[in-house]
């Protein structure tokens, strides 16, 4: 029998749910999915609610995607960016917080530079813990709405092969997908400049692969990632010019495979260098299947978790 509530009253990471967790999560994302594609899309799920998106660093795609899931849901939302508020005057994490729980929110959607800063929070206050970004460590609604998208577009996850390819070393996106989709059953692979993987991620259940041809031809689903040049601070690849040469994904390297595969972006796409144009706006890309249920998937974390009173 599945579950019918969620083990935990925060979403801290993928590596502390459990499968059970990501399958209500999914089941009720796609109910939810039908609500966002009504002429009224709004349901009173969280009418009594009030949901604050704390941002420590910027964000537009993850942040429109949580606030648009809110107003669906009918919660009261507070906007809060740290870059234009007492954090850049030396205010600490908690006392932000606590500053803002004050005003009697239930709920903190976060993201932050440090990795843990989420569980540091969900020690300290009651308010249930969304976490959207914390330093290179996790994303969990993107993994959650990469492998809905997945599932939805082949029927099941379990089995599926999939690579992650790009600067996998500062991504919080490929360490959340490698929880989620091993939890689900697939296996993972992971392709890039052996600068740009970090040493021993074989110790967590995945292959390495530097040729991108032969990673492709493996995989089921191709999950294209940017380059971070934000977040490092040497040089990793002598140019982008020649990353995009050896580990961009275009159609011409598409053609010569032997099947087709399905091709995936979390964006922003920088077009042309990880992967082209020909290729993200493709019939094989469910790119912006991934944007739509984005909001589905977090409509359902915020549902879920509401009604998780620990």
């Amino acid at each position: 029998m599945s579950a019918s509530q969620l083990s935990t009253k925060h979403l801290l990471g993928i590596k502390y749910i459990t499968k059970e967790d990501i399958e209500l999560i999914f089941k009720t994302a796609t109910e939810f999915k039908d609500v966002i594609n009504r002429p009224i899309k709004k349901v009173p799920s969280l009418r009594d609610v009030t949901v604050a998106n704390v941002f420590f660093e910027n964000s537009t795609r993850t942040r429109i995607s949580f606030e648009l899931a809110e107003r669906r849901l009918s919660a009261d939302v507070v906007n809060f960016a740290a870059s234009s508020s007492s954090v850049s005057k030396g205010e600490t994490l908690l006392d932000t917080v606590n500053n803002i729980l004050a005003m009697k929110v239930d709920m903190v959607v976060m993201r932050h530079p440090a990795p843990g800063a989420h569980h540091f929070l969900s020690k300290h206050i009651d308010a249930n813990i969304i976490n959207a970004g914390d330093g290179t460590h996790e994303h969990p609604t993107q993994a959650l709405l990469d492998a809905f998208s997945i599932q939805e577009k082949l029927g099941i996850v379990a089995g599926k092969n999939v690579v992650i390819v790009g600067d996998i070393l500062h991504s919080r996106v490929a360490l959340s997908n490698i929880f989620c989709l091993q939890k689900l059953g697939a296996n993972v692979m992971v392709c890039g400049p052996s600068t740009l993987i970090p040493k021993h991620i074989e110790a967590l259940g995945v292959r390495v692969e530097h040729d991108i041809k032969k990673a492709l031809q493996w995989c089921d689903v191709a999950n294209v990632l940017r380059i971070q040049l934000e977040r490092q601070d040497i040089k990793y690849i002598p140019s982008l010019r020649e990353y995009a040469l050896y580990f961009g994904v275009n159609k011409k390297l598409l053609d010569t495979l032997d099947k087709e595969i399905v091709i995936m972006h979390p964006g922003p796409i920088n077009r042309g260098v990880e992967i082209t144009s020909d290729v993200a706006d493709s019939s094989q890309s469910i790119i912006l299947d991934q944007v739509e249920n984005g909001v589905a998937i977090r409509m359902a974390v915020l549902y879920l978790l509401a009604s998780k009173k620990a």
